[in-house]
């Protein structure tokens, strides 16, 4: 597949652009009588369980020898060399690069980072103004900067819902099991799981450092998967569809410690129209992965590196706040 390299613009500090609307939408398009209140107290009100982030993890792992060691091996190199698209350090490889295909209306525009890491702990989670809760949000740039991320790129959006598995950095923040998860674990593998079949106390026992929940997966065993383009990942009112043709986000499995994230850009004919679901598979068995699996797409999908804004999110240069990122620090 040809993979022409990205030239970025000098690097600059991305803009601070916070999700402001959707309140006034769901107020629009939520019945009156009840229905409106009840729907911005669910998906637009903060509701804050833990306001500390990182003082919370600092506490869980000084309360496990083994969880403090694992942090501090994954803090322990902050230095790298950064260029337009690479980044080398001691901890990890990052290539970013560009790839277009097809013309006009057709054209689709997708970003892509190889990743090889040292330590599998230095893939590391963070959340919106460093708070666990719903419906907190920040900008991926934003969250990016705050954690002094080399790269970033948008997490499973845990935020909008109150169901799914989420362990962040070893740490368990929920045990709702609810739909096939992601799960990366301290040894480097990473694996598609069943989050009804397990616990999260159970998942950190055998090693889990990371779990994301969105899904579907796309591939197993670097074959696609039958059905992905029919998956609904929520039920929730409000839900927005994630068929068809759609700006996207997925982590690839290629190695042990070796991964590949994809953002692709849509809903902007000319400069790209999105993919779908099978689309999105078949983009990832093109870059080599074994096991794939698809993260919260839409104006969410975003790629943050070296502090630039990558990707082009909805054609319109801003971003939209999201929950959680997935990160790389420099």
């Amino acid at each position: 597949m040809n993979q022409p390299t990205r030239t970025p613009e000098a690097p600059r500090r991305p803009r601070r652009v916070r999700r402001a609307v959707l309140a006034g939408v769901l107020a629009v398009a939520l019945p009156v009588a009840g229905g409106t209140a009840w729907a911005l107290d669910r998906y637009v009100v903060e509701h804050v369980e833990i306001s500390d982030v990182s003082a919370y993890e600092a506490s869980q792992a000084a309360a496990s020898g083994t969880a403090a060691t694992t942090a501090d091996t994954a803090e322990s190199d902050t230095s790298g060399v950064l260029t337009d698209t690479t980044y080398t350090s001691d901890d990890a490889d990052i290539s970013v690069s560009t790839v277009t295909t097809g013309t006009g209306d057709d054209t689709v525009t997708y970003y892509v980072a190889d990743v090889t890491l040292t330590d599998a702990t230095v893939l590391r989670s963070a959340f919106a103004q460093d708070a666990f809760g719903e419906n907190i949000t920040e900008t991926t740039s934003d969250i990016a900067a705050d954690n002094d991320a080399v790269f970033a790129i948008n997490g499973d959006y845990y935020g909008f819902r109150d169901t799914g598995i989420v362990i962040r950095n070893g740490v368990v923040y929920r045990d709702e099991g609810a739909r096939q998860g992601l799960a990366f674990y301290t040894d480097g593998h990473v694996e598609v799981y069943d989050e009804t079949a397990t616990t999260a106390d159970q998942l950190v026992a055998d090693g889990v450092w990371n779990t994301l929940s969105f899904g579907p997966a796309l591939l197993e065993d670097g074959q696609v998967l039958d059905g992905i383009d029919d998956v609904e990942v929520d039920t929730n009112f409000g839900n927005h569809s994630i068929q068809g043709e759609q700006p996207r986000t997925a982590v690839g499995v290629i190695d042990d410690n070796h991964l590949v994230f994809v953002v692709v850009d849509g809903r902007s004919p000319g400069y790209s129209a999105g993919v779908t679901m099978t689309g999105l598979a078949e983009i990832m068995q093109g870059l080599g992965a074994t096991t794939a699996y698809n993260l919260d797409g839409g104006g969410s999908s975003t790629m943050v590196f070296g502090g630039e804004l990558v990707n082009d999110p909805l054609g319109k240069d801003q971003e939209r706040g999201t929950s959680d990122i997935l990160y790389i620090g420099g």
